[in-house]
């Protein structure tokens, strides 16, 4: 009787199930006591209260408002804020950097294909921390002094202390035109996706929606026009040792945004280029046949179909794209690690906690990255919500 309930497929998939789940909590119950045993013999205490305490720390860049008696809690915004916006601006520039590399590795010119492979093999193959200190040491560092700045258009100021650009002052008025912009340009979207839909209904053309989406454009075009011209701009001055006013981007941001932009972009061009091979040769030939242009043959056959071999090691990529933006240690940029996993954590001593709230944050960004990307490759190639 025991031989047949323990030879049972269900069973001994349950004992086992059971078993391991036993053991993986006694673990976990006797690491959380040696920890606790250890934090008490070096008299260091446990919680979040500390988040509540002044921080008594500066920061260079803040996106939120910040000053010296800011909490810790205010700093791990900071951090966050920062580190969110350096991988927000990173992902898009180097999904643009390398879709267009992508698309020269299999160019038809031979000298555009050359340009393409080097740059691929030199940025793949150089380590991206050498990558980091090239920008901020090399090039960005190297600037000129304030006093001795460059400057372009005598608007764009370009020293060793980062590059100087001018400030809109929005108003009111302004946000409304940009509301209006944005409420324009989404209902050219909507006609646009109604006129596929009608047009693959109807199984012809249909240009009513067509024509409505350009109409729509052309008035968001109109505003974004009339918002640009209502904007006041604070340009920067230079004062008795540096630039005042104005929008000042950091070395430290810049280098890590280019070092992470140019770095990633090689590996998403190497994606790229294995998806659009992917689809076969022949979808070429025939788009040819039927009079296509290779722009509209890119666009319309060969995008689409490579899609199912992009996504997956592309979002990879953004993924790794956020975690190595970590690297802004090396040259002090304020992110979520330099300043929260490392300065706060200095003072405070509370190791764990802090620890565990930028793990939980790195873990929580990635997750809600792959669900965005899971749910439009889904909904893209085998039509899913």
């Amino acid at each position: 009787m025991f031989a047949k309930i323990w030879y049972h497929p269900r069973f001994r998939s349950l004992f086992f199930q059971s078993l391991f789940i036993v053991l993986l909590f006694f673990c976990i119950k006797t690491i959380w006591g040696i920890l606790q045993q250890n934090l008490a013999v070096r008299d260091v205490g446990t919680g979040f209260g500390f988040l509540s305490e002044s921080a008594g720390f500066n920061i260079i860049q803040h996106l939120i408002f910040y000053d010296e008696q800011s909490s810790y809690f205010r700093v791990f915004l900071v951090g966050l804020l920062n580190t969110l916006l350096v991988s927000g601006i990173g992902i898009m520039l180097a999904t643009i950097v390398g879709v267009l590399i992508g698309v020269a590795r299999v160019s038809s010119h031979r000298l555009l294909r050359t340009l393409a492979i080097v740059y691929v093999q030199t940025l793949r193959n150089i380590p991206l921390l050498l990558q980091l200190f090239i920008w901020y040491f090399v090039v960005l560092r190297a600037a000129p002094l304030p006093l001795h700045h460059l400057d372009l258009f005598n608007a764009i100021y370009i020293t060793n202390r980062g590059i100087y650009i001018p400030q809109p002052i929005t108003t009111f008025d302004s946000l409304g035109l940009l509301v209006i912009f944005f409420a324009f340009l989404c209902a050219g979207f909507f006609s646009l996706y109604l006129n596929r839909k009608t047009c693959f209904q109807l199984g012809k053309n249909v240009t009513f929606y067509y024509f409505m989406s350009i109409g729509f454009y052309f008035a968001a075009a109109v505003f974004i026009g009339l918002f640009i011209r209502s904007l006041q701009w604070e340009m920067p001055t230079l004062g008795r040792f540096n630039f005042e006013g104005g929008i000042n981007l950091l070395p430290e941001f810049l280098a890590l945004l280019l070092a992470l932009t140019f770095f990633t972009a090689a590996y998403i061009s190497e994606v790229v280029r294995m998806g659009l091979l992917s689809v076969p040769k022949g979808q070429w030939e025939a788009a040819t046949a039927l009079g296509f242009s290779k722009w509209q043959t890119l666009r319309l056959i060969i995008i689409p179909q490579s899609l199912k071999v992009i996504l997956p090691p592309l979002t990879n990529q953004y993924l790794n794209l956020i975690k190595n933006s970590s690297l802004a240690t090396a040259i002090a940029y304020p992110d979520l690690v330099s300043i929260f996993a490392g300065t706060a954590l200095n003072q405070t001593g509370q190791a764990i906690e802090i620890i565990a709230m930028t793990m939980a944050v790195y873990l929580f960004i990635s997750v809600l990255i792959s669900l965005m990307m899971l749910t439009y490759e889904r909904a893209t190639l085998w039509g899913k919500k």
